[in-house]
Protein backbone atom coordinates (compact mmCIF):
# COMPACT_ATOMS: atom_id res chain seq x y z
CA UNK A 1 0.00 0.00 0.00
CA UNK A 2 1.20 3.48 -0.86
CA UNK A 3 -0.83 6.69 -0.65
CA UNK A 4 0.34 10.16 -1.53
CA UNK A 5 -1.22 13.39 -0.30
CA UNK A 6 -0.91 17.09 -1.06
CA UNK A 7 -2.27 19.51 1.55
CA UNK A 8 -2.44 23.05 0.13
CA UNK A 9 -3.69 26.47 1.25
CA UNK A 10 -2.59 29.90 2.40
CA UNK A 11 0.15 30.20 5.00
CA UNK A 12 -1.55 30.24 8.38
CA UNK A 13 -4.33 27.81 7.44
CA UNK A 14 -2.46 24.91 9.04
CA UNK A 15 -1.74 22.79 5.98
CA UNK A 16 1.80 21.95 7.04
CA UNK A 17 0.50 21.03 10.49
CA UNK A 18 -2.17 18.62 9.27
CA UNK A 19 0.41 17.07 6.96
CA UNK A 20 2.52 16.46 10.05
CA UNK A 21 -0.50 15.01 11.83
CA UNK A 22 -1.07 12.57 8.94
CA UNK A 23 2.59 11.58 8.75
CA UNK A 24 2.89 11.05 12.51
CA UNK A 25 -0.37 9.10 12.70
CA UNK A 26 0.69 6.72 9.95
CA UNK A 27 4.14 6.39 11.48
CA UNK A 28 2.46 5.35 14.75
CA UNK A 29 0.61 2.72 12.68
CA UNK A 30 4.01 1.29 11.67
CA UNK A 31 4.01 2.72 8.14
CA UNK A 32 6.91 4.38 6.38
CA UNK A 33 6.24 8.07 5.78
CA UNK A 34 7.69 11.22 4.28
CA UNK A 35 6.60 14.82 4.85
CA UNK A 36 7.90 17.58 2.62
CA UNK A 37 6.83 21.22 3.21
CA UNK A 38 6.79 24.01 0.63
CA UNK A 39 5.88 27.61 1.33
CA UNK A 40 6.36 31.11 -0.02
CA UNK A 41 8.63 33.68 1.64
CA UNK A 42 5.73 35.46 3.39
CA UNK A 43 4.50 32.25 5.09
CA UNK A 44 1.30 33.61 6.70
CA UNK A 45 -0.88 34.76 3.82
CA UNK A 46 1.43 33.31 1.17
CA UNK A 47 0.93 29.87 -0.32
CA UNK A 48 1.84 26.84 1.73
CA UNK A 49 1.60 23.16 0.91
CA UNK A 50 3.16 19.90 1.88
CA UNK A 51 3.28 16.44 0.46
CA UNK A 52 2.96 13.29 2.52
CA UNK A 53 3.66 9.76 1.36
CA UNK A 54 2.51 6.77 3.40
CA UNK A 55 3.76 3.32 2.44
CA UNK A 56 4.23 -0.23 3.65
CA UNK A 57 7.73 -0.02 2.16
CA UNK A 58 10.48 2.59 2.60
CA UNK A 59 9.76 5.81 0.71
CA UNK A 60 12.41 6.38 -1.95
CA UNK A 61 11.62 10.03 -2.69
CA UNK A 62 9.45 12.56 -0.83
CA UNK A 63 8.44 14.34 -4.05
CA UNK A 64 4.80 14.11 -5.12
CA UNK A 65 3.86 15.28 -8.62
CA UNK A 66 0.58 13.40 -8.85
CA UNK A 67 -1.24 12.51 -5.62
CA UNK A 68 -3.88 10.02 -4.56
CA UNK A 69 -5.44 12.74 -2.38
CA UNK A 70 -5.31 16.53 -2.71
CA UNK A 71 -6.72 18.91 -0.12
CA UNK A 72 -7.39 22.43 -1.43
CA UNK A 73 -8.07 24.88 1.37
CA UNK A 74 -8.34 27.95 -0.91
CA UNK A 75 -9.03 28.85 -4.55
CA UNK A 76 -5.40 29.32 -5.69
CA UNK A 77 -4.57 25.88 -4.28
CA UNK A 78 -7.53 24.32 -6.09
CA UNK A 79 -6.48 25.97 -9.35
CA UNK A 80 -2.89 24.79 -8.95
CA UNK A 81 -3.35 21.28 -7.57
CA UNK A 82 -6.60 19.93 -9.10
CA UNK A 83 -4.60 18.68 -12.11
CA UNK A 84 -2.29 16.84 -9.68
CA UNK A 85 -4.93 14.33 -8.52
CA UNK A 86 -4.44 10.85 -9.97
CA UNK A 87 -7.39 9.61 -12.06
CA UNK A 88 -9.66 7.85 -9.58
CA UNK A 89 -8.09 9.84 -6.72
CA UNK A 90 -9.76 12.13 -4.20
CA UNK A 91 -9.96 15.93 -4.20
CA UNK A 92 -11.17 17.53 -0.95
CA UNK A 93 -12.28 21.14 -1.40
CA UNK A 94 -12.91 23.64 1.38
CA UNK A 95 -16.32 24.76 0.17
CA UNK A 96 -16.46 27.40 2.91
CA UNK A 97 -14.22 29.75 0.94
CA UNK A 98 -13.75 28.22 -2.51
CA UNK A 99 -16.27 29.59 -4.99
CA UNK A 100 -15.99 27.01 -7.76
CA UNK A 101 -16.61 23.33 -8.32
CA UNK A 102 -14.06 20.80 -9.48
CA UNK A 103 -13.62 20.68 -13.24
CA UNK A 104 -12.59 17.03 -13.53
CA UNK A 105 -14.96 14.10 -13.74
CA UNK A 106 -12.38 11.30 -13.41
CA UNK A 107 -11.84 11.83 -9.67
CA UNK A 108 -13.88 11.68 -6.48
CA UNK A 109 -14.65 15.14 -5.14
CA UNK A 110 -15.55 15.94 -1.54
CA UNK A 111 -16.89 19.40 -0.73
CA UNK A 112 -16.21 20.10 2.94
CA UNK A 113 -17.54 23.17 4.74
CA UNK A 114 -14.41 23.13 6.91
CA UNK A 115 -14.83 26.61 8.36
CA UNK A 116 -18.51 25.99 9.12
CA UNK A 117 -17.72 22.67 10.80
CA UNK A 118 -15.00 24.26 12.91
CA UNK A 119 -17.34 27.08 13.98
CA UNK A 120 -20.12 24.59 14.79
CA UNK A 121 -17.92 22.63 17.20
CA UNK A 122 -16.65 25.80 18.90
CA UNK A 123 -13.15 25.66 17.39
CA UNK A 124 -13.06 28.39 14.72
CA UNK A 125 -9.32 27.87 14.15
CA UNK A 126 -9.88 24.15 13.55
CA UNK A 127 -10.92 24.27 9.88
CA UNK A 128 -7.70 22.50 8.93
CA UNK A 129 -8.43 19.62 11.30
CA UNK A 130 -12.06 19.46 10.11
CA UNK A 131 -10.88 19.00 6.52
CA UNK A 132 -8.37 16.40 7.74
CA UNK A 133 -11.35 14.58 9.25
CA UNK A 134 -13.06 14.69 5.85
CA UNK A 135 -9.96 13.08 4.34
CA UNK A 136 -10.02 10.35 6.99
CA UNK A 137 -13.73 9.80 6.40
CA UNK A 138 -13.10 9.25 2.69
CA UNK A 139 -9.70 7.53 2.61
CA UNK A 140 -8.89 4.60 4.90
CA UNK A 141 -5.27 5.30 5.80
CA UNK A 142 -5.08 5.57 9.61
CA UNK A 143 -7.23 5.16 12.70
CA UNK A 144 -8.84 7.82 14.86
CA UNK A 145 -6.83 6.47 17.81
CA UNK A 146 -3.53 6.92 15.98
CA UNK A 147 -4.55 10.37 14.77
CA UNK A 148 -5.52 11.41 18.30
CA UNK A 149 -2.11 10.35 19.55
CA UNK A 150 -0.37 12.06 16.62
CA UNK A 151 -2.19 15.33 17.31
CA UNK A 152 -1.29 15.05 21.00
CA UNK A 153 2.39 14.47 20.16
CA UNK A 154 2.59 17.26 17.57
CA UNK A 155 0.82 19.79 19.81
CA UNK A 156 3.23 19.06 22.66
CA UNK A 157 2.65 19.83 26.31
CA UNK A 158 2.38 23.60 25.84
CA UNK A 159 -0.52 23.35 23.38
CA UNK A 160 -2.27 20.28 24.80
CA UNK A 161 -5.24 22.47 25.76
CA UNK A 162 -6.16 22.50 22.04
CA UNK A 163 -6.48 18.70 21.81
CA UNK A 164 -10.17 18.51 22.73
CA UNK A 165 -11.22 21.18 20.21
CA UNK A 166 -9.16 19.53 17.49
CA UNK A 167 -10.70 16.14 18.19
CA UNK A 168 -14.20 17.64 17.94
CA UNK A 169 -13.28 19.21 14.59
CA UNK A 170 -11.72 15.94 13.34
CA UNK A 171 -14.75 13.83 14.27
CA UNK A 172 -17.20 16.38 12.82
CA UNK A 173 -15.19 16.47 9.58
CA UNK A 174 -15.30 12.68 9.38
CA UNK A 175 -19.05 12.65 10.02
CA UNK A 176 -19.62 15.27 7.30
CA UNK A 177 -18.58 12.84 4.56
Amino acid sequence: MEKSFIFAGFGGQGMLLIGKFMAMSCMLDGKHVSWLPSYGPEMRGGTANCSVIVSDDPVASPLVDVADVVVAMNRPSLDKFEPCVKPGGVLVINSSIIDRKAERDDIQVVYCDANGIADAVGNPKGANVAILGAVMGKVDVTSVESMTEAIRIELGEKKLRFLEGNMKALEAGMAAV
